[in-house]
């Protein structure tokens, strides 16, 4: 008998764009997957900014951004490692995810992700970007 299962992770060719967009909908779903930006982490970091999260609910978050293709929760150890399937998402939905959390730090629009578009609209002025 081995520990800890194999969750089924979907082929993103079989996930539609709504079923994205509803998982990315919730905030707290959407604030796991920024997490999850910058690597893996393990299951009981995630959600970290709000611990009251009873264990119910974060399976449930997790469930969801699993079946739309987001990420993925593999065992590790007596944990679970989740990660976000970034290069997999990129490539089934183009440009969706830079549009909900922004372009990859490593791109060449990273210095936009750091400042951000409100940083950007304070420096130049809201009159020079609509001219």
């Amino acid at each position: 008998m081995s520990g800890t299962p194999e969750l089924v992770h979907p082929d993103l060719g079989d996930v539609a764009l709504t079923d994205v967009l509803f998982a990315l909908s919730d905030p707290a779903r959407l604030q796991i997957v920024r997490d999850l930006v910058d690597g893996p982490l393990e299951m009981a970091q995630c959600g970290a900014t709000n611990p009251a999260l009873p264990k119910s609910t974060k399976s449930h978050l997790m469930k969801v951004l699993r079946e739309a293709g987001l990420i993925r929760n593999e065992p590790h150890g007596r944990q679970r490692l989740v990660s976000l399937r970034r290069d997999e998402v990129d490539a089934a939905f183009p440009g969706l995810l830079d549009s909900v959390l922004g372009p990859r730090q490593d791109g060449p629009s990273s210095r936009l992700r750091q400042d951000g578009p409100s940083s950007r609209l304070r420096q130049d002025g809201p009159s020079s970007r609509l001219r």
